[in-house]
């Protein structure tokens, strides 16, 4: 790589098809298995729970940590062999372990990466930085969403998991790419020039209202948007309309992708303009719409303005939220803490989500489960506009 940032930037591309596992393929995969909703939400429920557990403490060990680029290695050598034992027994007692080793290995990602951007651009850097570290992780998703659909359809959904692999390699390379005399571990951590960081406590966070204002948001954003997806294939699969369902899944992913790449460079636009407060308005905004389209249109089609809604909302959110916590919480020296803390808590909304999605499904039907998650949205864009912090940015 001719430079830190580069190699950032191949970091972004190939570690976001590692990052999330299986995503969506692990439910259209068990479901082929005869695993039943209420089946398939309660695997991901458990490996979200883990990773809601291990946030905070992992937070406070990217913080703390001098060796950024080795936890974000272990982390994708953990999700690989996870989603590998999936494949290999596909029975609640090795996918259900397996899934919260993946949850736990899930959660250090966003704080590690957080904390290796800070380090190497600081906080002047950071608002534009992570504008193209959600487009190049965007680019990377929906690149691995068209080899996914290709290979899918080709040689069967474990073709997914080779992918997967070769994503993992070659993140594992850009990380090696990186000096580790290029990272500054204070501004990594948002530590103070001067003063001590150390008395910023984890209590003393939780007392910090805009940070749980913004948790509680993220908390009934993830409760609604985390299930979306997976049911969104689930649905049309289970209705005959899918096709191939492997190509099927791969679409949604990718037209997402598509949108969440210039949403990811507008959000650091606008955040630099007019503030957070409003991306976080726009990009709440989108989730009770596409709620609503997905429980009220069963036709396949509706999977065009569906997934660009998601691409809306996770775009703006990806770059608004780490910006917003880099910002409120410089000079403590727990801005990945403070991030942790925030993904705890959206954590236990995406956790809760397949599940609550899944038995509704179950009882009332996917349109019905569509709907409630819609509401739920709702919930969180009230919260935003009655609470949310509106300082400058």
């Amino acid at each position: 790589m001719n430079s830190p940032i580069a190699a950032l930037n191949a970091l972004n591309f190939f570690l976001a098809d590692v990052r999330d596992g299986l995503g969506p393929f692990l439910g259209i995969f068990l479901q082929g298995q005869g695993w039943s909703p209420g089946e398939i939400g309660l695997v991901m429920t458990i490996g979200g729970l883990a990773g809601v557990a291990a946030a905070t403490p992992l937070g406070l060990v990217v913080d703390r940590s001098r060796r950024l680029r080795l936890l974000l290695g272990l982390a994708a050598i953990a999700i690989i062999l996870s989603c590998g034992a999936n494949f290999a027994m596909p029975v609640l007692g090795a996918v259900a372990p397996a899934q919260i080793v993946s949850g736990i290995a899930a959660a250090v990602v966003a704080p590690a990466m957080a904390g290796l951007t800070l380090g190497l651009v600081g906080q002047g850097g950071y608002p534009h930085q992570l504008g193209r570290n959600e487009a190049w992780n965007h680019a990377g998703n929906a690149t691995a969403a068209v080899l996914s659909g290709a290979l899918g359809w080709m040689f069967g959904l474990p073709a997914v998991f080779v992918l997967m692999a070769a994503m993992a390699g070659g993140s594992l390379f850009a990380l090696l790419s990186i000096p580790a005399g290029a990272i500054d571990h204070a501004a990594a951590s948002g530590a103070a020039e001067r003063g001590d960081a150390s008395a910023v406590r984890v209590r003393d966070l939780l007392a910090h209202r805009p940070l749980r204002v913004l948790a509680g948001s993220m908390m009934l954003f993830h409760l609604a948007n985390a299930a979306m997806l997976p049911l969104l294939g689930q649905a049309m699969v289970a209705r005959g309309t899918a096709g191939d369902a492997s190509a099927y899944t791969a679409a949604t992913v990718l037209v997402a992708q598509g949108t969440m790449i210039p949403m990811a460079l507008l959000a650091a636009w606008l955040a630099e303009q007019r503030g957070y407060w409003i991306v976080f308005v726009l990009a709440l905004a989108a989730l009770p719409l596409r709620g609503a389209l997905a429980g009220l249109i069963p036709h396949p089609a509706v999977l065009i303005p569906v997934q660009m809604l998601d691409g809306v909302g996770a775009g703006l959110l990806g770059v608004a939220m780490p910006g917003l916590i880099a910002r409120l919480l410089n000079g403590t020296g727990r801005v990945n803490t403070g991030l942790a803390l925030v993904m705890t808590g959206q954590g236990i909304g995406a956790a809760c989500s397949p599940l609550l999605a899944g038995m509704v499904a179950e009882w009332w039907g996917y349109g019905a489960a569509f709907l409630a998650l819609g509401l739920i949205a709702a919930g969180a864009l009230g919260l935003w506009l009655a609470a949310g912090d509106r300082s400058p940015s």
